[in-house]
């Protein structure tokens, strides 16, 4: 990999986290994909030569549990999943390279080969250790046979997970007080030999890994933590059938196991990477260039999977002699009207019902990407669905892109046969910089901006210009402003087109291009369109008032009407930790349940006496010795505040400078790690995301 700006001369693949084949698609599955998706059209556009590849992940205790409860073979199950993602995804404009699955003979072979290798290199060993065991179904109990208490946080966990707490890796025997999902009973810990991924010896690597990985913020400081904290070994044989069988050397050693899920998951980006490979040909793309050779691999995770793709994943590449990431981008969760996205509650937008509703897919995908970065928390509802389709696609880039074409049409048949004015040639040329300095950022948010705000320029310029005012009179000014107007459109459309790639071409088709405009690259929005197009039509469709009412009762009632067979089946909370497929890479979801409010008031009274004002960072460093501290200098008005703040993993501390937070002022000083802390910098939820202000309100200015 290099560090070299976007586009290199080196071939890219771009991966999204594999969708775990055991339930229908929604929305937070769909944010990771389509920004992957969404991220290699861009980095096309630049002019990089790139594979997007993925595949369904088909291993691991969900499948063999769920396809035992309907009973069929786990193969078939997973095969059945994998048929209708394979089917689904482009119903939503996501073009996968290639979409294998780890169940399938080149994955199987890779993973084994993987394994042996790092077998070879000493990093692997056997040991005793304390697993699961049912007494009264005679099985030992592998990952999501298990559920307890996690012994970090103390919160309710999966045999593999801490799904509802901490979030972190869990290896076999570390969940307390372990219950078996079979029968319902205790179980008991018993002694079982099993294999050992040695990470712990690559430590030094891994944190020279991070310090040049690209990516979300996220997802190159919070691994550090777990560095800090000792790495553990990590366990990568369990207790099952159904999964890729451990590799033995012919001794009988490790027969009866089968290779954990997240040993054979990843593996597939490289397997389904050499699928693609073996259908084009070595001279279109050649598979062992990033994974081997000089190449680009970038991950687009979901942030609840990113220590697998830090610390498990990169050091298995190391080794077993294959490249590291250069990047990994972990997006945040989905959320549902403000509250947590529940499968089990029916609190989701299925991709299979956005479908069915009507609604084209370019107006999720850019809904989704350009609603708040890719790390951050997307919430969605209906109605601010309805607001950015009609604010922004309806009423700016489609707006313009109609009225310019419409007029160009009427007056000249296409495009006037003049140059581009030299003023707006420049904005075009802005906005290509934006969006390649946007791809070169991961930030997808940015991507969509430039062409929106693109077309808002174009629709400022012909309004102020009024072309229709000088067809009589200036001939020759009303073509040069038609003409920019026409260049401009054009140029929207090669810029949007990752984020929109279906309403993109249809533009493109207006124009009288030829081809598609996904092969167009940026500098393209600056070439002349054809001389002649056809009468354009509009491309975008207002979404009304009644429709949104009624998309929102349909929602309420499916959330109610669940809610109500949950009150009359006590079995409900057993299926309850089937919300998020920790197995996998793509459930976006974010925890059901927000923490409850207290039920103790404070009188008005109290919170006057509570003194918050606006500040802003100067300063932010990390504190010597301190995990999680970071010392910062805050702005309050008056003065600069020092302030001790626990988010020294959570941020990355050089992008802090000059942004805006809240400021509890009047809270008592107090000394961490012998550093003063005179006030409290305000965050919400686990991430320690910065509360900030909405518009200009000045710093010092007082939060009533």
């Amino acid at each position: 990999m290099s560090n070299d700006e976007f586009p290199t001369d080196t071939p890219a693949v771009v991966t999204c986290g594999l969708p775990y084949a055991n339930g229908d698609l929604h929305i937070g599955h769909l944010r990771g994909y389509i920004g992957a998706d969404a991220f290699d059209r861009a980095l096309e556009t630049l002019g990089q030569q790139t594979a997007y590849v993925c595949g369904s992940d088909m291993h691991g205790t969900p499948v063999a549990v769920n396809a035992e409860q309907e009973g069929v073979d786990p193969e078939d199950f997973a095969l059945e999943w994998h048929d209708q993602y394979e089917e689904t995804f482009p119903k939503f404009n996501v073009d996968f390279d290639n979409y294998g699955h780890t169940h399938d003979e080149t994955n199987t072979e890779l993973t084994q080969e993987v394994v042996r290798t790092l077998d070879e290199e000493g990093y692997i060993y056997e040991k005793e250790i304390q697993v699961a065991y049912d007494p009264d179904a005679d099985q030992y109990l592998p990952d999501r046979y298990v559920v307890g208490t996690c012994p970090y946080c103390g919160e309710k966990a999966r045999g593999d997970e801490c799904d509802e707490g901490c979030q972190r890796h869990l290896e076999p025997g570390e969940v307390e007080d372990p219950t078996s999902t079979i029968t319902g009973n205790p179980a008991e810990y018993r002694e079982r030999p099993h294999k050992f991924f040695e990470v712990s010896e690559f430590e030094e690597y891994l944190t020279e890994f991070l310090d040049g990985l690209e990516g979300t913020s996220n997802a190159r400081n919070q691994p550090r933590q777990w560095i800090e904290d000792g790495l553990q070994d990590w366990c990568i044989t369990r207790d099952m059938d159904w999964g890729i069988d451990y590799p033995n050397g012919g001794d009988g050693d490790g027969e009866d196991l089968v290779l954990y899920v997240w040993v054979d998951a990843p593996i597939e980006y490289i397997a389904s990477t050499k699928q693609y490979t073996e259908r084009v040909g070595t001279d279109e793309y050649d598979w062992e260039q990033p994974w081997k050779g000089e190449g680009e691999i970038v991950h687009i995770i979901g942030r609840d999977i990113i220590q697998h793709h830090t610390i498990f994943w990169p050091a298995m590449l190391e080794g077993a002699n294959y490249n590291a990431p250069r990047a990994v981008a972990a997006t945040g969760f989905i959320t549902i009207n403000g509250k947590g996205l529940s499968t089990s509650r029916n609190r989701a937008i299925w991709a299979k019902e956005y479908l069915e509703e009507g609604f084209h897919p370019d107006l999720l995908r850019y809904y989704l990407t350009t609603t708040g970065g890719l790390q951050q928390d997307v919430d969605f509802s209906w109605d601010a669905f309805q607001e950015k389709v009609n604010g922004e696609l309806v009423g700016t880039v489609g707006n313009f892109w109609y009225r310019s074409l419409l007029f160009a049409y009427r007056n000249y048949e296409g495009t006037p046969e003049v140059g581009v004015s030299e003023g707006v040639s420049e904005r075009i040329e802005g906005a290509i910089g934006q969006t390649r300095d946007a791809v070169n950022d991961y930030d997808l948010r940015e991507v969509g901006r430039a062409a929106t705000q693109l077309a808002q320029f174009g629709n400022e310029y012909i309004q102020r210009n009024e072309p229709w005012k000088l067809t009589d009179d200036e001939p020759e000014e009303a073509a040069q402003v038609i003409r920019d107007c026409v260049q401009i459109a054009k140029a929207v459309g090669v810029l949007l087109e990752p984020i929109a790639p279906d309403k993109a071409q249809a533009l493109w088709e207006q124009l009288g291009e030829d081809g598609s405009v996904a092969d167009a690259h940026l500098e393209d929005a600056l070439e002349a369109p054809p001389r002649n197009f056809a009468e354009p039509g509009e491309l975008f469709e207002k979404i009304e008032d009644d429709r949104v009412d009624e998309l929102n009762e349909k929602l309420e009632e499916r959330v109610a009407a669940t809610a109500d067979d949950e009150d009359g089946d006590d079995s409900a909370a057993a299926t309850e930790s089937d919300d998020t497929d920790a197995g996998e890479a793509t459930d976006m979801a974010g925890a059901d349940d927000l923490e409850p409010l207290t039920d103790e008031r404070i009188e008005f009274e109290d919170f006057q006496d509570v003194d918050i004002r606006v500040g802003r960072i100067e300063t932010a460093e990390g504190i010597d010795g301190a995990d999680d501290l970071a010392r910062l200098e805050v702005d309050i008005g008056f003065e600069t505040r020092q302030v001790v703040a626990g988010i020294k993993q959570l941020h990355d501390l050089e992008e802090l400078p000059g942004e805006k937070c809240i400021l509890l002022a009047n809270m008592a000083k107090a000394e961490l790690f012998g550093v003063e802390s005179n006030g409290m910098i305000l965050a919400a939820g686990e991430e320690a995301d910065l509360l900030t202000t909405h518009d200009d309100a000045d710093v010092g200015e007082k939060v009533r």
